[in-house]
C-alpha cells in the first residue's frame, strides 16, 4: 500500500477518500533513464503521476519524432488520460528522461472514480490547459521561428528542467526531439556558437546566456 502523504504531496486537491483508494489500488515504481513507458498503438493501463523525475512525450509522423512536451513531478500526462479513459489505442511516445518515480494508476480505476470523486477532474483539467498551452508553443515555434530560435529555447528549457549546464547530449537526439536532420542541427549549433550563445564539449553542450 502506497504512503498516502505522498499522493497527498503530489494531489492535494482530491480529498481523503480518493486520497486512501488510490493508496490501495495503484502502484509506485522507481523507472530507470531511457525507459519507453508508452509507445504509440499500444492500449493504456496505467496513468502516471511523476513524483520525481521527468518524461518526455513525442508524437511520430512519417518516420519523424517530434518533442510535445514533459511531464514533471506532481504531473501527469493529458494523452494517457484521454486513450485510457475511451479505452483507445496511444497516440503518443513516453519516455524517461531521467531516473523517475512515478505513482501507476490502473486506468480501469480512474473510469470508476471520475464518476464517484468529480474533484479528479480537477487533475483532468489541470494538465488539459498546461498541455493545450504547451502544444500551442510547440506549433508557433513551427510556423514562425527559425531553426535557430528554435534551437536555443529547447536547450535553455532543457536546462531549466534538468538543473544540468552543460547538456550531456548529443545532435542526433536533439534532432529527434525537434523533428529534424542531425545536420541541419549540427550547423545550427555553429551558428549558436558563433553568437557567442552556447559552447560544444566533447559530449555536451553548454549554455552561456541564460
Amino acid at each position: 500500500m502506497i504512503n498516502e502523504a505522498l499522493i497527498s504531496n503530489a494531489l492535494p486537491f482530491i480529498g481523503k477518500n480518493l486520497i486512501s483508494e488510490i493508496a490501495e489500488s495503484a502502484t509506485i515504481k522507481d523507472i530507470e533513464v531511457g525507459t519507453v513507458l508508452l509507445k504509440e498503438g499500444q492500449y493504456v493501463k496505467v496513468i502516471p503521476i511523476v513524483l520525481s523525475g521527468l518524461i518526455k512525450v513525442f508524437t511520430t509522423y512519417q518516420d519523424k519524432d517530434l518533442l510535445l512536451y514533459y511531464i514533471q513531478p506532481n504531473e501527469s500526462c493529458i494523452m494517457s488520460f484521454s486513450a485510457g479513459l475511451k479505452n483507445e489505442p496511444s497516440r503518443i511516445l513516453a519516455v524517461t528522461e531521467e531516473d523517475t518515480k512515478a505513482i501507476l494508476i490502473p486506468t480501469d480505476k480512474i473510469n470508476k472514480w471520475i464518476n464517484e470523486y468529480p474533484q479528479l477532474n480537477t487533475l483532468f483539467y489541470q494538465q488539459y490547459n498546461l498541455r493545450y498551452t504547451e502544444l500551442l508553443d510547440t506549433i508557433n515555434h513551427l510556423l514562425f521561428d527559425k531553426m535557430d530560435k528554435r534551437l536555443f529555447d529547447y536547450l535553455v528549457k532543457k536546462v531549466k528542467l534538468t538543473n544540468q549546464n552543460p547538456l550531456t547530449i548529443s545532435h542526433r537526439q536533439i534532432a529527434t526531439e525537434l523533428g529534424t536532420a542531425r545536420e541541419v542541427i549540427s550547423r545550427t549549433i555553429k551558428k549558436l556558437e558563433s553568437d557567442n550563445l552556447v559552447l560544444q564539449h566533447k559530449s555536451s553542450i553548454e549554455i552561456l546566456k541564460l
